[in-house]
């Protein structure tokens, strides 16, 4: 067993001491030195917290600005893309429609809209130079359209069939009975000049009667909604609601014959 030289065991049994000294005095002197510099310890806290809380502020600003602009351009690229879906999905109807139709049809975008008040027309982007000529009719899958007002050569004029000057010989698909549909620039049609005993009820369906060279037979015009007599008495009318939205369609056929 080694033995240690008594110098050494003396000065080993001072340090022994000091450490045991020192620990003891750190826990008593604990609470008083927090006590006493406790102010400027709850100080640099508060500084800490606040500076921490201005970095991450702008650091969570920067990160909400770049998830915001990722999200708008996402929303852009969405709406790009349901528009493209649309555009698709109406061209792709008026190509079947105009295969199985069995007449000579030129599909036209519209382009422009009368800028008045008083009238209804619409410029497409197809004219002479497309084989298209003033009086010919225009249509859509859903039904008539209007007619071909003046033609250029390379956009032609379309008067629509919610126009006042418009006006269209019809039967009620049903009865057969006559009558001649006018616009109102609204939303609604008026077929005019039907007789007192006239056989039409509401919900009866409107289409051309092919008694005129301008429209052909069986075109779509709309649905009865209202009926109603003149002042005199002696005539009926009745308020029709088109096939056709003018207010909203955005290609039509043109029929050449």
């Amino acid at each position: 067993m080694l033995k240690l030289p008594r110098k050494t065991l003396i000065k080993l049994a001072v340090v022994a001491s000091l450490v045991l000294f020192l620990s003891y005095s750190l826990i008593h002197l604990k609470n008083p030195v927090q006590k006493t510099f406790k102010p400027q310890l709850s100080l640099v806290s508060l500084l800490k917290r606040e500076i921490g809380g201005l970095i991450f502020y702008h650091r969570n600003m920067v990160e909400k600005e770049t998830l915001q602009s990722a999200v708008d351009s996402l929303r852009s690229r969405l709406f790009d893309s349901r528009e493209i879906y649309l555009d698709n999905a109406r061209l792709k109807g008026l190509l079947a429609f105009k295969q199985k139709s069995g007449l000579r049809l030129v599909p036209a975008r519209i382009i422009g809209r009368s800028p008045d008040s008083w009238s209804s027309s619409a410029t497409i982007d197809k004219g002479k130079n497309n084989g298209i000529k003033r009086g010919m009719v225009a249509i859509s899958p859903r039904g008539l359209v209007g007619r071909v007002a003046e033609a250029g050569d390379s956009t032609s004029k379309i008067l629509l069939i919610n126009d006042p000057s418009l006006g269209v010989s019809t039967i009620v698909q049903r009865s057969r009975q006559e009558g001649l549909v006018n616009g109102t620039l609204g939303s609604s049609l008026i077929m005019r000049y039907l007789p007192k005993d006239a056989d039409i009820v509401i919900g009866d369906v409107i289409v051309t009667s092919g008694l005129s060279q301008v429209y052909p037979k069986g075109l779509l015009v709309g649905r009865a909604v209202n009926i109603g007599s003149d002042l005199s008495g002696l005539n009926r009318y009745a308020i029709i609601k088109p096939a056709v939205d003018c207010s909203s369609i955005e290609e039509l056929l043109v029929i050449i014959p």
